[in-house]
C-alpha cells in the first residue's frame, strides 16, 4: 500500500445556469513514502484540482483519498497533516516574512531558538534571507513565491503539496533551487507531490510523473518509461523536447511481415519476427496506423527518403533540422552540424526498430526497441 492512495476519485464542478465541468475522472494512483511525484499536464487538465482535493480545499465528488492509512477526504484541511504551497502565495499581509514562515511551526510548541533555526535554514535554502524582516507587499512576486514554498517546507507534515512552486522565478535561480529542494526532500525522506506544466522541472525533481489530460490520468511512470514506452498517442506526443514525430501510414502485408508507407515517399518494412503477437494482430486489423519516431532517432544525411528543409538550427551542441516529407513536417536532432539551407533536399532514414505504433484509438500497439 502507498503512503497516499487515491481511489476512483471524480471531481465535478457545478454552477447554476452552466453545464457541469468534469475536472477529474476516475483517478487511481498510489504514491510511496518518500516518493516525489509530479502532476504534469497542460492548463485545465485537472492537476491543480487533484492537488486541492488532497489538501482539502476542494471536496471530492466521489471516490476516496487515504494518507498513511487514514481516510482524509472528509477531514478538514488542518487535520490532514498536509503542507501546501500555493501558486497564488496566500501569505498573511500583516506578518513579516519571518512571521509568515514561522506561523506553521507555532502549533508544534517548539522553542523560540528552534523556530529561529528552522526559519533561517529554509530561508537560506530558497535565498530569501534578506527579506525576513519585510512584509509581503514590499517584496517581488518571485520572492513571495519562495516565502510560500519555505512556509510549506519548514513544517513537519506527512505530505507536501507544491502548486507550480517555482513558476515565477528566473531560469537560473529555478535551476539552483530545483537541486536544493530535491536534496532536502530526499535527505528528510519527505513525500511530495507538485504540479507543473514544465517537463524540465518534472524530470529534475520527480521520481515518477503522472501525465494528465482532460481530467484523465494518461500514464504514471518514470521519465525514462514515459519516453521509451508511452501508453498512448497523447503521452508520446506530449513528453519529449522536441516532441515525437508522427506519421500516418498505410499498412499492407508483405514478405511475411508488414509494409508501412506514406504515399510513395516513405516505405518501411517490419519483419514478422520483430513483432509480438499482439502487434501482429493489431497490424492485421488496421489499414492505417500512426507511426512515431523520436527526433534523435532520425538519421540525417543518409537513407532512402528525402526531406525538403524548412529550417536548420545549430544550438551549440546539436542541430535541429525541420523539413517536409509527404505532407508531414518532421524534426530531426543530431549532434553534428548539418550543411543544408531552407529549400534544400536532403536524404534521411527511419529504422523500423526505432518506431512506435499507435492504433485508431490512440493506444500504443508497439514500442520502439530498447537501445
Amino acid at each position: 500500500m502507498g503512503m497516499l492512495e487515491i481511489r476512483n476519485v471524480d471531481k465535478v464542478y457545478r454552477s447554476r445556469g452552466k453545464p457541469p465541468v468534469h475536472a477529474v475522472r476516475a483517478l487511481d494512483m498510489e504514491v510511496g513514502k518518500g516518493e516525489i511525484v509530479a502532476l504534469l499536464g497542460s492548463s485545465g487538465c485537472g492537476k491543480t484540482s487533484t492537488l486541492r482535493m488532497i489538501a482539502g480545499f476542494e471536496s471530492v465528488t466521489s471516490g476516496a483519498i487515504t494518507l498513511g492509512q487514514r481516510r482524509i477526504d472528509e477531514l478538514p484541511p488542518a487535520r490532514r497533516k498536509v503542507a501546501m504551497a500555493f501558486e497564488g502565495y496566500s501569505l498573511y499581509p500583516p506578518l513579516t516574512v519571518r512571521e509568515n514562515i514561522a506561523f506553521a511551526l507555532k502549533a508544534q510548541q517548539l522553542s523560540h531558538s528552534e523556530v529561529t533555526r528552522r526559519v533561517d535554514a529554509i530561508a537560506r535554502l530558497v535565498e530569501i534571507e534578506d527579506t525576513l524582516d519585510k512584509y509581503p507587499r514590499s517584496i517581488s512576486g518571485g520572492q513571495q513565491q519562495r516565502v510560500s514554498l519555505a512556509r510549506a517546507l519548514v513544517r513537519d507534515a506527512d505530505l507536501y503539496l507544491l502548486d507550480e512552486p517555482m513558476g515565477q522565478l528566473e531560469p537560473q535561480l529555478r535551476a539552483v533551487l530545483r537541486g536544493r529542494i530535491k536534496g532536502l526532500l530526499a535527505e528528510r525522506g519527505m513525500t511530495a507531490i507538485f504540479v507543473t506544466h514544465d517537463q524540465t522541472e518534472a524530470s529534475a525533481l520527480a521520481d515518477r510523473i503522472a501525465v494528465m489530460e482532460d481530467g484523465v490520468l494518461q500514464q504514471f511512470a518514470s521519465e525514462k518509461e514515459l519516453k521509451s514506452r508511452p501508453a498512448n498517442l497523447f503521452v508520446a506526443s506530449f513528453i519529449g523536447e522536441p516532441p515525437m514525430n508522427l506519421l500516418e501510414t498505410d499498412v499492407a502485408a508483405a514478405d511475411g511481415g508488414f509494409r508501412l508507407s506514406v504515399g510513395s515517399d516513405i516505405a518501411l518494412h517490419l519483419a514478422g519476427g520483430a513483432l509480438d503477437k499482439a502487434a501482429q494482430r493489431a497490424l492485421e486489423q488496421n489499414k492505417r496506423v500512426r507511426v512515431g519516431i523520436r527526433p534523435q532517432k532520425i538519421a540525417v544525411g543518409a537513407g532512402e527518403a528525402r526531406l525538403r528543409v524548412i529550417s536548420n538550427q545549430w544550438l551549440g551542441d546539436q542541430s535541429h533540422v525541420a523539413g517536409e516529407c509527404a505532407g508531414h513536417v518532421l524534426i530531426a536532432v543530431t549532434s553534428s552540424r548539418v550543411a543544408a539551407r531552407p529549400g534544400d533536399i536532403i536524404p534521411f532514414g527511419l529504422e523500423p526498430r526505432h518506431l512506435h505504433m499507435f492504433g485508431a484509438d490512440g493506444a500504443c500497439i508497439r514500442h520502439a526497441e530498447a537501445v
